[in-house]
Order: structure tokens, then sequence, then C-alpha cells
């Protein structure tokens, strides 16, 4: 396959869940960063217990599992910087933006709909 090949595709990945006690938030990171690498357009949205997924200073040696948080760092190196947070879901949760260890826009529930509209593909995690 070559590069004419590739087709891009606005694709936006929903983390829902915590980031701990099921593979969905680990998972659905390993797969941006392979979509990513095939240089499609990636949005990624963290809503509900997702917002969990971005603070900072998690330690998980307590739980025996070896922690991801800091991974998501590296996707800005791979040009996905469209990170979004549902504002409702930070602030039930009594979080902040200084409480995220990468820089995203928070946005309302109606936003983030309207951005669910615009995209070819949702993947939910």
């Amino acid at each position: 396959m070559s590069e004419e090949d590739i087709v891009t595709k606005k694709i936006m990945h929903v983390m829902r869940r915590a980031p701990h006690g099921t593979i969905y938030s680990y998972e659905g990171l390993e797969m941006i960063l392979v979509m990513a690498a095939f240089e499609q357009d990636i949005t990624v949205t963290f809503i509900d217990d997702g917002v969990y997924t971005l603070v900072k200073g998690q330690d998980t040696e307590g739980i025996g599992i070896k922690g991801f948080a800091n991974t998501f760092r590296a996707l800005d190196g791979y040009d996905v910087e469209k990170l979004y947070v549902d504002k409702t879901s930070m602030e039930e949760r009594g979080l902040t933006e200084d409480d995220f260890l990468v820089d995203v826009e928070v946005f309302s529930s109606e936003e983030l709909g309207k951005l669910m509209q615009e995209q070819d593909v949702i993947v939910p995690h």
C-alpha cells in the first residue's frame, strides 16, 4: 500500500471508562497511536469516568499494574493534538484542567455533540 492509497478519515475516540480495572482505556490508547501512525485525523474525547485517564500522578503500584497515563504525553509526537474533556464530567468529579497531565480543551456536552457529528468514525472505549 502506498501513501496515495491511504484515505484520511476523521476519527474520534471517546474514552468513557476509568483507566484501571478494565483494558478499555489502555487498548484505546494503543488504537489511537496506531491510527495516528497512519496519518488519520484523530480526536480524543474524555467523558464520564474517562476523565480520570488524564489525571496527573496516578500510582498503580498498589493494584499491581503498570501505569500508562504518561503515554498520553506521546500523542503530541503523533500529531494528535485534539484532546477534549467534557466539562460536566470533569466538574462532577471535582477536577480542573490543572489536574490533567496534558493540555486539553474543555467543551460542553452540546459542543462535543456537534463535534461528534463532524466525524467519519466514532470509536468508544
